[in-house]
């Protein structure tokens, strides 16, 4: 393990922190699709994604789930860390994206290390600065932005995970993550064909 972390964190934590992590936490390999945390969950160790890609989604009681942010390789979720500190349950539910590979820190670790290493200090507000942002991002994509906007935008965080201007998705896996329906994805999707933004194909959507 401590290989991988000198490879993914080794210009972020000081090697004592890495041996550290190295010798407390555990690998975790994880498959597209994966439920990683679940509503209600108490998180007892904290993830350092070391590839693939995750989506963050947040509970609505009402109507099902709407998508947050995605986390990448070298994140953390702040989420995860408010519930671990704060021993509550989890309020979101991390669903992988892609196959990808975490390691798994004991929630007991990291207070210690919070006041221990200045790296793992500033790695754990970044993050924390970092989702925030995302967050209010999405808050203002909902105040302010029109559907086929946030479709758009959508896509591109998309592509951006698969590294392709092709993306495989559904109108339904669109229409789940924004919290809308099915026919009002195809659509909008049908309009934004129209306007040269993007190309529809039979199981993908091409960004133009």
């Amino acid at each position: 393990m401590i290989e991988l972390l000198q490879l993914h964190y080794g210009a972020i934590f000081e090697e004592k922190l890495l041996q550290e992590i190295a010798h407390v936490s555990v690998l975790r390999e994880f498959q597209e699709g994966d439920v990683l945390i679940d509503f209600g969950d108490y998180i007892r160790k904290m993830p350092l994604l070391l590839n693939g890609a995750i989506k963050i989604l947040r509970e609505d009681f009402d109507e099902g789930e709407l998508l947050l942010y995605f986390i990448e390789k070298g994140d953390t979720c702040a989420m995860t860390m408010a519930c671990c500190l704060g021993n509550t349950k989890s309020e979101i539910r991390a669903v992988a994206e892609t196959n990808g590979l975490l390691i798994m820190v004991p929630v007991e670790y990291m207070e210690e290390w919070l006041g221990k290493y200045k790296s793992w200090r500033n790695f754990v507000f970044n993050s924390y600065n970092s989702r925030l942002k995302e967050m209010l991002s999405t808050i203002d994509s909902l105040a302010f932005m029109n559907m086929d906007e946030r479709i758009i935008s959508y896509l591109i965080d998309k592509s951006k995970i698969a590294k392709s201007k092709e993306i495989q998705v559904t109108h339904q896996d669109i229409a789940y993550d924004l919290h809308t329906s099915r026919v009002v994805v195809s659509r909008l999707l049908k309009a934004l064909e129209n306007k040269g933004r993007i190309r529809l194909h039979r199981a993908s959507i091409e960004l133009l």
